[in-house]
């Protein structure tokens, strides 16, 4: 297949435990509104959720089963061997990239980030290198010729964890950076705390459209921009720093 989306999802975080499988809206859950969102894109052939081989995870499993989802398990740690086992699997040529923390993640942006992507004959591109959309937007695209040789050659415990690392941290791949035209960075949509989830319920709660894209939010913030506060305090990339704690010196 020429291009698949992979998107990781766990019930074991260690912030939010449980938190992709939480409602939103009063009946759907963070991960029904990534795959709803992802749907929407129309240059993805296929959405795969990958989520490990862990007892707890079952539940993902029987969710994305209702949905019609293909569901593929592997290492619980290392999501770097999950995600090339499951490209293997699927026979996936190119592999883009979403986590399931995102249940805002915009169509039109990741169709974009595709689309630089082949146009540009590249082994890696993204929206998040530096960051300058929103979190809770970031995506990224490789081939799997890229993500093999990441997975043979990674060794720390932060590349083998978050996927890409070793790609972004090396000069052989060729990689094209998306960026907005101004800084949106700041803006946070992931959900990663309680209080970034109780941020995504008032936005959703005041979208009615769908799919919802990142320009619908930024006219709610506009409006509304007391729901910024709610959760602004918080670290970019906790998950990674804390991983790059693990790496050896």
């Amino acid at each position: 297949m020429e291009l698949g989306c992979i998107v990781q999802a766990r019930l074991g975080s260690s912030r939010l435990p449980g938190k992709v499988l939480m409602e939103i809206d009063g009946k759907n859950s963070i991960l029904y509104y990534v795959i709803k969102q992802l749907q929407q894109c129309t240059l993805l052939n296929e959405i795969i959720i990958a989520t490990s081989i862990l007892k707890e995870d079952d539940k993902i499993a029987e969710f994305v089963k209702k949905m019609g989802i293909p569901c593929f398990r592997g290492n619980s740690h290392d999501v770097l061997d999950r995600y090339y086992q499951c490209a293997k699997k699927f026979n996936l040529a190119n592999i883009v990239r979403i986590t399931a923390d995102c249940p805002l993640i915009d169509p039109t942006l990741v169709d974009q980030v595709i689309e630089e992507f082949f146009s540009n004959h590249c082994d890696y591109a993204t929206n998040s290198l530096p960051k300058t959309f929103p979190q809770g937007t970031e995506t990224e695209i490789f081939s799997f010729k890229a993500l093999e040789r990441s997975w043979k050659n990674a060794k720390k415990p932060s590349e083998r964890e978050h996927v890409t690392p070793y790609i972004k941290n090396n000069k052989i791949f060729k990689k094209v950076i998306i960026k907005s035209s101004k800084d949106l960075s700041d803006f946070r949509w992931t959900v990663d705390r309680i209080e970034d989830l109780i941020f995504v319920r008032e936005v959703v709660s005041k979208i009615k459209k769908r799919p919802i894209l990142m320009n619908d939010i930024l006219e709610v913030l506009s409006k509304e921009p007391e729901l910024i506060e709610i959760n602004k305090n918080h670290v970019k990339d906790e998950g990674y720093l804390k991983s790059l704690k693990e790496d050896p010196i």
